[in-house]
């Protein structure tokens, strides 16, 4: 992968990423609830996602991966939208930091790729992939394989390294509530057409082109439409078919 061509949301995180190896200790970096708010060292909140373990084939497997989908999500679903972009691993990192009692690292690297690698098969449902040339399935069946290729690659031992599938199953749920929020939810009746999960417009402003800024602005027009013109019957009035 030729890093000059990498996008840069995806080329900050990774500069991020390689940025601490070998800098500080892994001890500096993991996050629970005591040590980032009881203690006060909230720069943990962040850490956590940029330590990937030490140099082994799971730490390759899971940066690989990582750098894969990320790349693939931001020049094709999110190309021109970069403010969606950073939005989405904003939301992701906050479900998975909610999450992180449950998850037997507490570094979430890892559950954070398989965020990006479950959104993109959903995203993707009609591709086709060779994993590792050895079976062809669809997109929307390569999270679940690779959780079981990153369970055969963790060490055994208590729990039959089953600990590794409960990390990365973290990432493929807070995948599905983007996903479910995002795509799903805003095409049922009840939703009215709203994404719940919209862009703040001011990520919008500060890293998008003002051709995307004024297509938020429609869009949000749109949307508020239909409130005010609901807003403005009065009570009792029949409003025409």
């Amino acid at each position: 992968m030729d890093f000059g061509n990498v996008p840069p949301i995806t080329k900050a995180y990774l500069i991020g990423a390689i940025g601490q190896c070998n800098l500080v200790t892994p001890l500096q970096l993991y996050f629970t609830y005591r040590s980032a708010f009881e203690y006060g060292q909230f720069w943990r909140v962040f850490t956590t996602f940029l330590y990937w373990g030490n140099l082994s084939l799971d730490f390759f497997f899971h940066l690989f991966f990582f750098m894969r989908y990320s790349r693939m999500l931001e020049e094709s679903t999110f190309h021109g939208r970069r403010g969606d972009y950073v939005w989405l691993l904003m939301v992701s990192c906050t479900l998975l930091l909610i999450l992180s009692p449950l998850s037997p690292s507490p570094f979430l690297a890892s559950p954070l790729s398989f965020t990006l690698v479950y959104l993109w098969s959903r995203l993707n449902p009609a591709v086709r992939l060779s994993l590792f040339g050895i079976i062809t399935i669809t997109a929307p069946y390569l999270p679940f394989a690779l959780c079981l290729f990153s369970w055969a690659l963790s060490p055994s031992g208590k729990g039959w390294g089953l600990g590794v599938i409960m990390g990365d199953a973290l990432g493929l749920v807070a995948g599905h509530w983007w996903y479910f929020w995002t795509e799903i939810w805003k095409r049922e009746r009840g939703s009215g057409g709203r994404n719940w999960l919209e862009t703040p417009r001011i990520l919008v402003r500060l890293l998008d082109s003002e051709e995307r800024l004024r297509e938020w602005d429609e869009a949000a027009g749109r949307l508020a439409r239909p409130a005010a013109d609901a807003a403005a019957v009065p009570a009792g009035a029949r409003v025409p078919a």
